[in-house]
Formats: C-alpha cells, structure tokens, sequence
C-alpha cells in the first residue's frame, strides 16, 4: 500500500535573505520599511514580521558555521552568497506612496514597470545589495 501523500502547503512562514551588516538591514527593514522586530542576535540574525509571515535576516558567515555545544536549536548550517529577492505584496494604490516615501528615504528606486498581465511592481535594493521588490498582488492572481 503505497502512503497517502500529504496536501502541498499553502503559505510561507518564514523566508531568509542574507546581510552581513545587520545593523544596516535593520535600519532599511525596521526603519525605512516599517517591519516589527520579533528578535535579534547580534551578529548572527535579526527577524521581522511580515503581516503572517517571517522576513529572516542572517548574517551568513555566522549561519554557515554549525551550532556549537551546548547550542539551544539545533539549526542545521546555511547561509547564501550573492543577492537574494523578497517580495512585499502592495496593493496597486498604495504603491505611488511607497515609491515616494522610499525615495524620500535615499532609496533608488531599480525598477517600476508593468508586468505583462498589467501589474505593477516596484524594485530597490537593501543594503546588503538584495532585490526587494514591492508588487501588486494582482502579479499572481
């Protein structure tokens, strides 16, 4: 007999995005982003909350290396090299505003164009040179 096979999931908890000035992704996530700090740990993460879901900032030199004895959570090595992309869902009429107010913060807006299907999406980058783009949810719909 061959085992049920389970529902796929239908949201996302939590993702990570790598920074090794978290200090810095803090300012542009807590700051200028508006995101609630749920913990930090200096030099290894800072983790936010994004309406039900988790934005996990880590430094990725600290999470490469294994957890060490004594060690709390067991959490398996990781880490990313390179830029990585997070996505806030907006909707469509807020977008103009977020533009303004990152551009009122010193953030060079990257991008802001219409997708084919006729959403819009707004691109930037963190400090840590990741891509974040701010879409209309419509994108996926």
């Amino acid at each position: 007999m061959t085992p049920a096979v389970p529902p796929p999931p239908d949201a996302t908890l939590e993702s990570a995005l790598y920074a090794s000035d978290l200090a810095a992704a803090e300012a542009f996530y807590g700051g200028v982003i508006g995101l609630g700090i749920i913990t930090r740990q200096p030099g290894r993460h800072v983790f936010f909350r994004v309406g039900a879901s988790v934005l996990l900032v880590f430094d990725p030199e600290a999470t490469r290396r294994p957890p060490g004895p004594g060690a709390s959570l067991p959490v398996p090595p990781h880490g990313g090299d390179g830029a990585g992309h997070y996505c806030f869902a907006v909707p469509e009429a807020e977008l103009d505003g977020w533009r303004d107010h990152l551009t009122r913060a010193g953030i060079a807006i990257e991008a802001d164009f219409r997708w084919p299907g006729g959403a819009r999406s707004l691109y930037v980058r963190d400090p840590a040179g990741n891509s974040v783009e701010f879409a209309d949810p419509a994108l996926w719909s």
